[in-house]
């Protein structure tokens, strides 16, 4: 009798606990619940945060991430070693956001955050400058940084800690241009030495091909688009398709040809996924006269705010005048486009005591050259242009991966 019992009764127990099993079963998500394992917290830039815009204070605590010892230097702007007067007054200022706040980078975190990627700066010596800032303040997280001249690179450094390179490529005009001396039928055009054809469609060999290697890029043009770089003697002639543009263009209206040619090489070359920055120009401080007519900077304070129409606007006719005449053609031809504006303009135009002036490195320099007000000093403000940067381009690299 118990015998028969046993299975009848198991049965009855076992078909509720399944019931119960399947009721509770319907409760749970439909997918494992997220890894509770932590993760790096995207910083996102609230979109009332503009960078660009602020004032400078003096921070007395505020230290040197590197110094004149750093092997990416260029002599002319190791301000340390070449013993500019004032370089700690002029590394204690810091730029200060209106309404955001602007973190110093973390060599280490951005350098963790970009493994296995690649910056590249493509335009003239203002970007190079950015560039000597950049690497000197990563090496900081990577002494066994080593120098990188690959891919066409003028220069840069590869940071085998991380897999990161961040390189440098040389296109004063972004687009292609090459010397062509006086011809026979030239001989009435009195002065002329031969003129700079300008391939207004054709990218620099120097960057043309390097699109895919990068994940970040930042461009720039100006600073030689100038009567100073190209007089009347050895003008530039502007090609398309191979042939000369009818009526010839002058060299402003040519810079506008090739940006706009130049942004639709990349936007038709360059990966959508890459992200990509338009650095507007940097601000010179020649006071008195041009580079070669005794233009001087030996400044000790940043100017006032109020001074700074004075100095740039182009309705002064000044002899600094072109960077917000540049500026405002270059922002006009990058509406429309993902090209983000990288504005360092306004907060470098206070910045007239950071240029490296007379103190060049070489006993003869000035004399040969003049003074230099038109690059910065390094350590110096392009060290807050990095800092920005890095804010811009953290939160996207973390968030695509």
């Amino acid at each position: 009798m118990a015998s028969k019992l046993t299975p009848t009764l198991f049965s009855w127990l076992i078909l509720p606990t399944l019931l119960l099993i399947f009721l509770y079963s319907l409760s749970l998500p439909l997918y494992p619940p997220p890894s509770t394992s932590p993760k790096t917290k995207i910083p996102i830039l609230p979109s009332s945060c503009n960078l660009f815009k602020g004032k400078w204070v003096t921070d007395p605590n505020r230290k040197l991430i590197y110094d004149e010892s750093c092997p990416f230097h260029r002599n002319a702007w190791n301000c340390l070693r070449n013993q500019r007067e004032n370089m700690g007054r002029i590394n204690s200022w810091k730029w200060v956001p209106d309404e955001c706040d602007l973190n110093r980078v973390d060599p280490v975190a951005f350098l963790g955050s970009m493994r296995n990627k690649n910056i590249g700066f493509i335009g003239d010596s203002l970007n190079e400058n950015f560039l000597v800032s950049f690497l000197c303040i990563l090496r900081v997280a990577d002494s066994s940084a080593k120098k990188w001249k690959r891919k066409g690179a003028w220069r840069g450094a590869y940071f085998p800690k991380f897999n990161a390179t961040v390189g440098y490529h040389r296109a004063v005009l972004l687009a292609k241009y090459e010397w062509q001396p006086k011809q026979p039928d030239d001989s009435n055009q009195d002065g002329l030495k031969g003129r700079y054809r300008v391939d207004v469609d054709i990218p620099a060999d120097d960057w043309a091909h390097v699109g895919a290697f990068y994940n970040v890029l930042v461009f720039n043009t100006g600073h030689w688009w100038g009567f100073d770089k190209f007089p009347k003697e050895t003008p530039l002639v502007f090609y398309k398709a191979g042939q000369p543009i009818q009526p010839p263009l002058e060299m402003f209206d040519g810079l506008k040809v090739v940006l706009e040619n130049m942004i639709a090489y990349i936007k038709k070359e360059l990966p959508e996924k890459t992200l990509k920055f338009w650095r507007l120009q940097s601000p010179r401080h020649f006071h008195g006269g041009e580079w070669n007519q005794n233009g001087s900077c030996t400044v000790d304070e940043p100017l006032d705010e109020l001074q700074l129409d004075l100095w740039f606007d182009p309705r002064y006719n000044g002899v600094n005048k072109e960077a917000r005449r540049l500026n405002h053609l270059i922002e006009e031809v990058l509406k429309g486009t993902n090209i983000r504006i990288l504005d360092l303009t306004h907060l470098s135009e206070f910045r007239a005591d950071a240029h490296p002036a007379i103190w060049l490195g070489k006993k003869d320099a000035v004399a040969v050259w003049g003074q230099d007000c038109m690059h910065w000093c390094l350590p110096g403000v392009p060290d807050t242009w990095v800092d920005i940067l890095a804010q811009l381009i953290t939160p996207y690299i973390l968030e695509t991966g």
